[in-house]
């Protein structure tokens, strides 16, 4: 029995390569499109940030200034527009497999702030950000984001992955 066990947990535990790629179908069917379609509503046209794009990163400062964005300070702008292209540009790096780490570690960072834009600008409620801990799962703060984390964190350290672009660009390099 136990060498039976060890040799199905040996043979489980080469399997291992693929998690980042698991990691990464699983954030391309559940998450990229919840920051995609995040992402275009920031935008009025190609390059025009939306008033909703500060209502939703600077929810206090744009309603102190009467929803009115051009009175809105340059760094505020700029920090909308940096966030905004993240949320096109990060998901598209994971699912493609190309610098993955740092675009993990890069959605590790907006989730974090997308998370306390909610709490401290949005006022989420306790409901809403939840417990650890407490036996309820369904808190969209701590409970879905900390899953979301646990896939950042794997592709963060494990890379990509042997099918992904990052490969590609590792053995090309190799052979050179």
């Amino acid at each position: 029995m136990i060498k039976l066990f060890t040799a199905t947990t040996g043979a489980l535990s080469r399997l291992d390569a693929l998690l980042p790629l698991l990691a990464r179908l699983i954030f391309a069917a559940v998450l990229a499109g919840y920051f995609w379609a995040s992402a275009l509503t920031k935008f009025d046209g190609p390059f025009a940030l939306s008033t909703g794009a500060f209502a939703q990163i600077f929810p206090k400062a744009i309603e102190a200034v009467g929803y009115d964005a051009s009175q809105l300070p340059l760094w505020m702008h700029l920090f909308a527009y940096a966030g905004a292209l993240a949320e096109i540009v990060l998901p598209l790096l994971i699912i493609l497999g190309l610098a993955a780490p740092l675009a993990a570690l890069g959605m590790i960072g907006f989730v974090a702030l997308q998370s306390l834009t909610d709490i401290f600008g949005h006022g989420a409620s306790a409901a809403t950000i939840g417990a650890f801990f407490d036996r309820q799962s369904d808190a969209l703060i701590l409970d879905q984001r900390v899953f979301w984390m646990l896939l950042f964190v794997l592709l963060l350290v494990k890379g990509a992955g042997a099918l992904s672009l990052d490969h590609l660009v590792a053995v090309r390099l190799a052979g050179s």
